[in-house]
């Protein structure tokens, strides 16, 4: 009997903490971007300047056989505000191998580059080894 209740506690604590992560990781910082030409961010335009980027707690739902943790919504945040907000692809270090070729940024780096083509500007954070990958039209 006792080591049913120790075993429950240990359940409950570590879904405890398991939680409280999760619920930090949201509305973190992942870096900070700068946006040489203004952007379409969720079908509004946001100007060209330097932005705060930060991860929320909100999910677009999920396509057919995609992991409900795939993406998520970010914030563009300048002078304390929200700028605008998108859907970021997050990619594990482990696959982005499998997804992205050429060059990636550095460990809690980031990059901002046109894509071939001139259709969309990839913003990529890599925050603590898991990677952010937003694309936006130019506005």
């Amino acid at each position: 009997m006792k080591r049913l209740v120790l075993v429950g506690a240990l359940v409950a604590i570590v879904g405890a903490f398991a939680g409280t992560a999760s619920a930090q990781m949201a509305n973190s910082n992942l870096g900070t971007v700068t946006l040489g030409k203004k952007v379409m961010a969720d079908g509004k335009p946001l100007a060209a300047g330097t932005y705060q980027v930060r991860l929320t707690s909100d999910t677009p739902k999920p396509g057919v056989g995609q992991a409900p943790d795939a993406e998520k919504y970010v914030e563009f945040v300048k002078a304390g505000k929200v700028a605008g907000r998108e859907v970021a692809t997050v990619v594990s270090a482990e696959d982005i191998g499998k997804v992205a070729k050429g060059k990636k940024p550095a460990r809690n780096g980031a990059s901002v580059e046109l894509l071939k083509g001139g259709d969309y500007y990839r913003v990529w954070i890599n925050h603590g080894g898991t990677n952010y990958i937003i694309n936006m039209p130019p506005a």
